[in-house]
């Protein structure tokens, strides 16, 4: 089969509005099709759209398929029942099962999402822990070749996620350090398909401190450090390969209730506060990072005891929430409009993971 101009025109007009999995139905229609479809400039323009437009979105959350039968926190299947799925991020209904490309049955854990890629590793990272990069929609996943590091014990490690928009390129970032505080950092290229050993690491990494929440954005791998008592932001750019220190504000004093995230285009801090000056009240301060400075935002102000758990920001701008339901041993999901102070309860029961005193719960735009 072949098309006209105007004919191909019309085609890719009505495709690149379908998500990718409708996509990928389409590619056994026929040899044109495929083609199609599979070229780089459809997956170019399909992505494009996507991303201007935040079509597509869902929410990717670690939840409790069935939490009638919880009753004890305590009970060992409370772990063995969570799962992750995709959800509608308009109408909170679960939209598919994301299974393990391996069909393993052992419990994973996911260190970024960027246009319909994932990056799933162990719950626990080690240093030989394996790494896939995943796109669920179309059940495609590429395994990284293994680190160079693999003989050298490392009592900490980080794995970060994104794409990189000046190379083109999606990265995984992995911070190591040993019990003598030794730093190391690797990048993957997925473009590539190998690792990158940094060399250069900054004098101010090289003491003891304590890593916290990160994000991944506009090719950036930004972390939250703490040394002492101070907290502070520490950036990596894989692609120049340079490190950058951004003192947090005075009022941060505790990791609990602190989380860095992307807001309107611009790295955001979060930390929640409870008790306020409004009795009654809880909220939830707020800066962005312009430059190399913080700009303190309006806070956001919420009933006591509403929400508790502080998950990040979505794709929309809006505050993800959660808290916790100790009776089911669940988490409620909140999304809360920062503009409208709007809070609006999804319907999605959160499985709430626990390592040793730790207690999270997992959500995010996909």
């Amino acid at each position: 089969m072949t098309f006209t101009l105007r004919e191909k025109e019309i085609l890719i007009n009505i495709l690149v509005r379908l998500p990718a999995k409708s996509l990928v139905r389409f590619l056994c229609t026929c040899k044109s099709w495929s083609d199609l479809i599979g070229s780089s400039s459809f997956v170019s323009t399909h992505l494009h759209r996507n991303v201007t437009k935040h079509a597509h979105v869902c929410l990717l959350c670690l939840h409790h398929p069935n939490v009638r039968r919880q009753f004890n926190p305590d009970d060992p299947y409370v772990k063995q029942e969570c799962q992750w799925s995709l959800f509608s991020i308009e109408t909170f209904e679960e939209r598919s099962k994301l299974t393990h490309p391996l069909r393993s049955t052992e419990h994973y854990g996911i260190y970024g999402s960027s246009n319909g890629l994932i990056c799933i590793s162990d719950e626990i990272l080690n240093f030989d822990s394996p790494i896939y990069i995943w796109n669920p929609s179309v059940r495609k996943f590429r395994t990284p070749p293994m680190s160079t590091n693999i003989n050298i014990k490392f009592s900490y490690v980080d794995l970060q996620f994104g794409f990189h928009p000046r190379f083109n390129d999606y990265k995984a970032v992995r911070m190591m350090r040993t019990n003598k505080n030794a730093f190391t950092v690797e990048v993957y290229s997925l473009r590539t398909d190998s690792w990158k050993m940094i060399e250069a690491i900054p004098p101010w990494l090289k003491c003891t401190w304590q890593h916290h929440k990160g994000t991944f954005f506009n090719g950036v791998a930004y972390h939250i450090i703490e040394k002492g008592p101070i907290f502070s932001i520490m950036s990596f750019n894989p692609g120049s390969e340079e490190f950058q220190e951004f003192i947090a504000p005075d009022a941060i004093c505790a990791p609990w209730g602190l989380c860095i995230d992307v807001y309107k285009g611009q790295i955001c801090l979060l930390f929640m506060c409870f008790g306020c000056e409004e009795e009654g009240m809880d909220k939830v301060d707020l800066w962005v990072l312009q430059g190399k400075r913080w700009k303190q935002l309006c806070p956001f102000v919420f009933p006591f005891g509403y929400c508790d758990l502080l998950l990040g920001i979505s794709i929309d701008n809006e505050l993800i929430m959660g808290t916790k339901d100790f009776d089911k041993g669940v988490g409620n999901l909140y999304l809360c409009s920062y503009e409208s102070k709007h809070v609006l309860e999804t319907g999605i029961k959160l499985g709430i993971m626990t390592y040793g005193e730790i207690e999270f719960l997992f959500s995010i735009t996909y």
